[in-house]
């Protein structure tokens, strides 16, 4: 396939795109398939010959329709929101037409410098502490965007684990094995596993102003996961249950959940950025780079070494609703009867929100 060819089946597949947004409350959201459904419509080996577009495309609704649940769909009542839209659809073409890896700076100024910003804007957005802001100037801390909640967790975990076993060895002031350290190390945990604001099952909150307190007196990294209900921080009237969140050493949501970004984008902030950066620090001859001292290099915040340019998406979006209209669309939904099932007003507004290209 060249340029020209691309362009032509760009568009038909944008038109496709769109009607089966539009018309998605036609189809049934859970598939009529069992396991293994699709052997029966594959060939056993890949091909041997190049076969034509037209081939491919009407193997879409033949082959892969057929086993999709329809997330979009306002008669879905699974799981969780998992809501996106025409922004935010765009964002990520342009982050694959790009493609860059933006493992450090220097491998894409654009992509790390964009996503430093948009994570500044969302922390404000949502009133959260300035020490999780990377440009201010009593802040050590920063956001990053990560694949999912659960990386996260586990990615604050093992920095308060080093944090941790690093105070342990300054206090014996001797060469112990970390070995031996960590098997003093315990964590604390409910059966969400960590400090929760919105659990996915109940939507249940976490008293921060409690945890807080006891969590700084014993020296703990306190982890706070609002995956769910996180969004709803963008309406100040709706941040009762921060509280106590000046006491958070991290702090996550997703949003891919209710903010009309679409999956993978998890929001994740840390008070103290050193503290990632000692536990995940990587130094390979080919990254370093002459700003390597001055510039956020990403890779040191995370577990993986690669990453996409998921801000994009994030940026478009922000833009395109604006505060006010992201506002406007947590305030359509009653948060108190946010649980494991989807209102259907909130799942109708958001269908709008592809249908007309705008806010209601």
């Amino acid at each position: 396939m060249q340029a020209e060819e691309y362009n032509r089946r760009g568009k038909e597949l944008v038109d496709y795109i769109t009607q089966y947004l539009g018309s998605i409350r036609e189809r049934r959201v859970i598939p009529d398939v069992k396991p293994g459904y699709m052997r029966e419509l594959l060939p056993d080996a890949a091909p041997t010959e190049p076969e034509d577009w037209e081939s491919i495309f009407n193997d879409i609704e033949k082959v892969i329709m057929p086993g999709v649940v329809h997330w979009q769909s306002p008669h879905m009542h699974a799981y969780y929101p998992s809501l996106t839209s025409w922004p935010s659809m765009l964002g990520d073409m342009l982050a694959d037409a790009i493609n860059c890896v933006g493992f450090t700076w220097a491998s894409s100024p654009a992509c790390t410098e964009l996503e430093m910003n948009v994570m500044d804007w969302l922390c404000k957005a949502l009133g959260l502490p300035s020490f999780f802001l990377h440009h201010h100037p009593d802040s050590r801390g920063g956001g990053i965007l990560q694949s999912t909640v659960s990386e996260s967790t586990l990615v604050a975990l093992l920095a308060a684990r080093k944090d941790k076993i690093l105070q342990l060895r300054a206090e014996l002031n001797q060469d112990v094995d970390d070995s031996i350290l960590n098997a003093r190390l315990v964590a604390y945990a409910s059966d969400q596993l960590c400090a929760t604001l919105g659990t996915t099952g109940v939507c249940a909150f976490d008293k921060l102003s409690e945890l807080g307190p006891a969590c700084a007196e014993e020296g703990l990294w306190l982890h706070v996961d609002a995956a769910y209900a996180g969004s709803a921080y963008f309406c100040p009237e709706l941040r009762w249950s921060l509280e106590g969140i000046e006491f958070a050493d991290s702090f996550v949501f997703n949003p891919s959940k209710w903010m009309m970004v679409h999956f993978d984008c998890t929001a994740f902030w840390v008070k103290d950025k050193y503290k990632l950066q000692q536990t995940f620090n990587v130094d390979p001859v080919y990254l370093r780079h002459e700003n390597s001292q001055a510039a956020t290099d990403f890779m040191h915040w995370q577990i993986p070494l690669s990453r996409r340019f998921r801000s994009l998406k994030l940026w478009f979006a922000m833009r395109s609703f604006g505060l006010k209209n992201l506002q406007a669309h947590i305030r359509n939904v009653n948060v108190t009867e946010l649980s494991l099932y989807h209102p259907i007003k909130e799942l109708e507004l958001s269908l709008s929100v592809f249908t007309e290209g705008k806010m209601c």
